[in-house]
C-alpha cells in the first residue's frame, strides 16, 4: 500500500519548496516570445513620432520600399480601409493604432515597416520620411484644464475639453464640518511622478494568421491572455476574425508588473499585417521604445489634508487628486476609474469622516494609468495617507509610532467598514508595528537620533503602516470590458495519481507553478512534484482575467482550493464504496481517507483516483477532474509595518539607508521562501520611485530620460539589506486564508523612505519633499532653509 506523507514531504502549504520553474530558467531553457520562430516569418519595426503633438502632412515610403528585404510599409490610411486604425483599451477608452492625421505624443507609432529580417526592417524604418506640422503640446495637467487649452481628443464626438472623468467618494458635508471644528489641520501638496515598469523583457508578439482556416495564433507578452483575446475579437470581428478563431499564447514572461496588461498598438499592427499578407509577423520593441512609449504608471498630483485633536486623535481626511493619463486611458482597471482604489487612502486608521475627489485629464504624453505593481492607485493612496499622518505627528509634536498605535483599527473590530465603504477582512496592525519596532529597537534609535541632532547630524526614522487592497474582483463590483472579475482553475488527475492543473492567470515570475501545486498538494495529498501547472494558452486554459493587482492567490489560488475540494468530495464517495462504509464513517488526512477508529482501513488518494477510472460506484461519472470559477465575496486586505532608518550627509545631501525592516501580513503563507523573495524584489522596486525613478518631460513633450543611461533602475548596489518578517491574520472569507503579497512592498516602501528623509530634515522646518528624493533635492532644501 502507498504510504501517506506529511504536508512538508508532499510539498504542501507553509513550506519553502524550491521553485519548480527555476530549473529551466537558470539553465537558459525558458521560452519567450522572441524565441518563437515560424516558417516564412516576417519582422516588423515601427516608425515613431519625434513630436508630442503634430499634424501628419505626408508619409513618403518610396525610399523605404527600395531597401533590400522590405516587403511593405503600413500607415494609418492603410488600416483605415479595414477599420483597424482604432482600438479599445481595457479602460473602455479608445486609442489610435496608427494615426491618420495627428500624432498625440512623442514616440507614438506612425507607420510600420515589414521585412524579411529585423535588420532590414530597421533600415526600412530609417528610410521612411514623414512630414510633420508641429503644434504646441499640452504637457501640464493643470494647463490641460485651461479654457483656452486645445481639445486633444477631437475624435470623441462632442468633446469640448480635456477632462476625462470626475470620481468622488465619501461624505463631503460631514468631512467639511469636522475640518471646520478641528483643533489641528495639516495640509500638503504631493506629486507622485510618472515612472516606468522597465521589466527585463520588453513587449512583443508574433502574429500568425492562417488564411486557409481563418485562424489567428498570437504569441505575446501578456499578463491577461483571455482578456486580450476578447479585445482582439472586438477589433477584428468585423473582418471575420471572431473569438473562437483566435488563440493567444503567452509563454514565459520576463517581468510584467502591470506593464504587460494593456493592448499596445504594436500588437494590433502585427495582427493586421499578418492578416493582410498571410505570413507570421514578429514585433519586439527595443528598450528605448519601451521606455518612451508604453508601461507608464502614476503621475498623480495630490492635495492631502488631515484633521485631528491636539492629543493625536485622527478625525478626518480630505484628498483632492489630478491624474495625468496622457493621450488615452490605457490601464487595465477593474473599477472602471483607476482612482477607485485610491479610496483605500483612509489606511489603517480608525476614523469615519473622509472625502476624496479625483479628476483625470488628457495630455500630450504617452497613454497612462498602468498599475505598476500596485492595485490600481494603492501606491498613491498609501503614500498620501502615510505622508500626511507623519505631517500631523510633526505638527502636534507626537512620535509617529505612538500616533499610529493610538489610531489603529483594533484587531477585535474586524471586519471593519472604512469611511469609503471597503470591508477590511482582518488585521492586527498593533502587533505588526510593535514587532517592527522591537526588531529595530525603535526607542534606542530615537535616543541615538536625539544625540546626533545635538551635534548637527542628520538621522531620520520613517514609518509606513499601510493597508493594501488586492484580489481584483468580486464580480458584483468589478469587471474589464464587461467581463466579470472571477478567475479559474481546472484540475485533471490521471489514473496513476499524477495531475495537471490549468489556470486563467499568467505568471511573470511569481512562482505559480510551485505555489498552485502546493495548494493542490495540501488539499488532495498528491505530491507537488507530481502536479503540472499550465497557464497562458487560451486554447487549453479556462477563461480567466489574468495576473495583476496581486490577484493570483486571492482568486486563482482560491479556485484551485475549491476545485480540489470538489475532487476530495468525490474521492470520499469512492473511498466509502471501496471500504464498504458510509461516507460519514470516514476521516481525511492529507493523502488518504481512513475509517474512524480503524486507521488501518484506508485508501490513499492514488488508489481512489485509479478506482475513479476502473472501479467507481455505479452511476458515478468516471474520471477525476474538476473546474471552478472563483468569484470572491470580497477583496483581501494585506497590511504591513515598515521602518526605515537613514543617515544624510548635510554637505552633499547624500542619503544612506542604514536599515529597513518590513513586517508583512499576507494571511496564511503558501511558500515562505517565495513570499520573502517577493518582498525583497518589491522593496527594491519601492526604493526606486522613492529615491531614483521619474520620467521627465520638457515643455515640448520631449522625454528627457528615455534610456537606461538616464533612467536609473536600482540594482543590488543601490539596495540596502532588507530585513523581513511577518504576522498572520488569515482572511476569513478566503478558502485557504491567504491574502496576497506581491505588491505590498512596492506600496509600503516609498512612504517609509520619504518619511525617514523628511524626519531627518524636520529640525530645519522641512515638512515635505516630493519623491524621488535625490541628494540634490535634499541639498537644495537645506540650502533654502539656511542649514548649510
Amino acid at each position: 500500500m502507498i504510504q501517506c506523507k506529511t504536508s512538508k514531504e508532499i510539498g504542501g502549504m507553509g513550506h519553502s519548496l524550491k521553485r519548480k520553474e527555476d530549473a529551466r530558467f537558470i539553465q537558459g531553457k525558458g521560452r519567450y516570445v522572441d524565441d518563437v520562430k515560424l516558417p516564412g516569418m516576417l519582422y516588423m519595426d515601427i516608425v515613431r513620432s519625434p513630436y508630442a503633438y503634430a499634424k501628419i502632412k505626408n508619409i513618403n515610403i518610396d525610399e523605404a520600399m527600395k531597401v533590400p528585404g522590405v516587403v511593405a510599409v503600413v500607415t494609418g490610411r492603410d488600416l483605415e480601409k479595414y477599420n483597424l486604425h482604432w482600438m479599445p483599451t481595457l479602460m473602455s477608452d479608445t486609442q489610435m493604432v496608427l494615426p491618420t492625421d495627428t500624432v498625440m505624443y512623442q514616440a507614438q507609432e506612425v507607420a510600420a515597416v515589414i521585412a524579411t529580417s529585423k535588420y532590414a526592417a530597421r533600415d526600412g524604418r530609417e528610410a521612411v520620411r514623414v512630414e510633420y506640422e508641429p503644434m504646441k503640446p499640452v504637457i501640464d495637467p493643470y494647463k490641460s484644464l485651461d479654457p483656452d487649452a486645445p481639445v486633444l481628443r477631437t475624435d470623441k464626438e462632442g468633446k469640448k475639453d480635456n477632462h476625462i472623468w470626475n470620481w468622488k467618494v465619501g461624505d463631503k458635508q460631514k468631512t467639511d464640518d469636522v475640518f471646520a471644528k478641528a483643533e489641528v489641520v495639516v495640509k500638503e501638496q504631493m506629486h507622485i511622478p510618472r515612472i516606468h515598469v522597465a521589466s527585463i523583457e520588453t513587449c512583443g508578439c508574433v502574429a500568425d494568421y492562417d488564411k486557409v482556416n481563418n485562424h489567428l495564433t498570437m504569441y505575446m507578452t501578456t499578463q491577461a491572455p483571455h482578456a486580450i483575446r476578447t479585445v482582439i475579437a472586438l477589433v477584428a470581428g468585423h473582418v471575420g476574425l471572431t473569438e473562437e478563431k483566435i488563440r493567444v499564447i503567452s509563454p514565459d514572461i520576463g517581468g510584467g508588473f502591470g506593464g504587460k496588461v494593456p493592448v499596445y498598438p504594436g500588437y494590433v499592427i502585427a495582427i493586421a499585417v499578418s492578416f493582410l499578407v498571410g505570413k507570421p509577423v514578429k514585433w519586439i520593441e527595443d528598450r528605448s521604445e519601451n521606455l518612451q512609449a508604453d508601461s507608464f504608471a502614476r503621475d498623480y498630483h495630490i492635495t492631502a489634508e488631515m484633521a485631528g485633536t491636539k492629543d493625536g486623535k485622527i478625525l478626518a481626511t480630505r484628498f483632492k487628486v489630478l491624474a495625468d493619463h496622457g493621450y488615452t486611458d490605457a490601464s487595465a482597471n477593474p473599477s472602471k476609474f483607476p482612482t477607485g482604489m485610491f479610496s483605500i487612502a483612509t489606511g489603517s486608521y480608525d476614523y469615519d469622516a473622509t472625502y476624496m475627489e479625483c479628476d483625470a485629464v488628457y495630455t500630450n504624453k504617452p497613454p497612462g494609468g498602468v498599475a505598476y505593481r500596485c492595485s490600481f492607485r494603492v501606491t498613491e493612496a498609501v503614500h498620501a495617507i502615510e505622508r500626511i499622518t507623519d505631517r500631523f505627528a510633526l505638527e502636534i509634536g507626537k512620535d509617529p509610532a505612538e500616533l499610529r498605535l493610538q489610531n489603529f483599527i483594533k484587531k477585535e473590530d474586524f471586519p471593519w467598514k472604512s469611511p469609503t465603504g471597503w470591508i477590511y477582512d482582518s488585521g492586527d496592525y498593533h502587533k505588526g508595528l510593535l514587532k517592527a519596532m522591537d526588531t529595530v529597537d525603535y526607542h534606542q534609535l530615537r535616543a541615538e537620533q536625539a544625540e546626533k541632532r545635538k551635534r548637527g547630524e542628520l538621522m531620520g526614522i520613517g514609518l509606513s503602516t499601510f493597508t493594501e487592497v488586492v484580489g481584483a474582483g468580486p464580480s458584483k463590483d468589478f469587471d474589464i470590458l464587461g467581463i466579470k472579475m472571477f478567475d479559474s482553475a481546472e484540475i485533471r488527475v490521471h489514473p496513476t495519481g499524477k495531475a495537471i492543473a490549468r489556470f486563467g492567470t499568467k505568471s511573470q515570475g511569481q512562482g505559480h507553478e510551485t505555489t498552485y501545486a502546493q495548494i493542490i498538494a495540501e488539499e488532495l495529498g498528491i505530491p507537488a512534484e507530481n502536479i503540472q501547472i499550465e497557464e497562458g494558452d487560451t486554447d487549453t486554459a479556462p477563461y480567466g482575467l489574468g495576473t495583476y493587482a496581486s490577484r493570483s492567490t486571492p482568486t486563482a489560488g482560491a479556485a484551485a482550493a475549491v476545485a480540489s475540494r470538489k475532487l476530495r468530495d468525490k474521492a470520499r464517495k469512492i473511498a466509502a464504496y471501496l471500504l464498504e462504509v458510509s461516507e460519514d464513517d470516514l476521516e481525511w488526512e492529507p493523502g488518504k481517507f481512513f475509517v474512524k477508529g480503524a486507521p488501518e482501513k484506508s485508501k490513499t488518494i492514488q488508489e481512489i483516483v485509479f478506482a475513479s477510472y476502473t472501479n467507481h460506484p455505479p452511476g458515478m461519472e468516471a474520471g477525476f477532474e474538476a473546474t471552478h470559477y472563483y468569484d470572491p465575496p470580497n477583496l483581501t486586505f494585506p497590511s504591513g509595518a515598515y521602518i526605515c532608518v537613514v543617515d544624510i550627509d548635510k554637505e552633499t545631501g547624500a542619503i544612506h539607508v542604514r536599515r529597513f525592516v518590513a513586517i508583512d501580513d499576507c494571511g496564511n503563507i503558501i511558500n515562505p521562501m517565495i513570499v520573502q523573495g517577493q518582498v525583497h524584489g518589491g522593496l527594491t522596486q519601492g526604493i526606486a520611485p522613492a529615491m531614483y525613478e521619474e520620467l521627465i518631460y520638457d515643455e515640448a513633450g520631449n522625454i528627457l530620460n528615455g534610456t537606461f543611461m538616464d533612467y536609473l533602475v536600482p540594482t543590488a548596489v543601490e539596495s540596502p539589506k532588507w530585513e523581513t518578517g511577518h504576522t498572520v491574520t488569515p482572511s476569513p472569507h478566503h478558502p485557504i486564508g491567504a491574502k496576497g503579497v506581491g505588491e505590498s512592498p512596492t506600496v509600503g516602501a516609498p512612504p517609509a523612505i520619504a518619511n525617514a528623509i523628511v524626519d531627518a530634515l524636520s529640525p530645519y522646518g522641512i515638512t515635505h519633499l516630493d519623491i524621488p528624493i535625490t541628494p540634490f533635492k535634499v541639498w537644495k532644501a537645506l540650502k533654502e532653509k539656511g542649514a548649510i
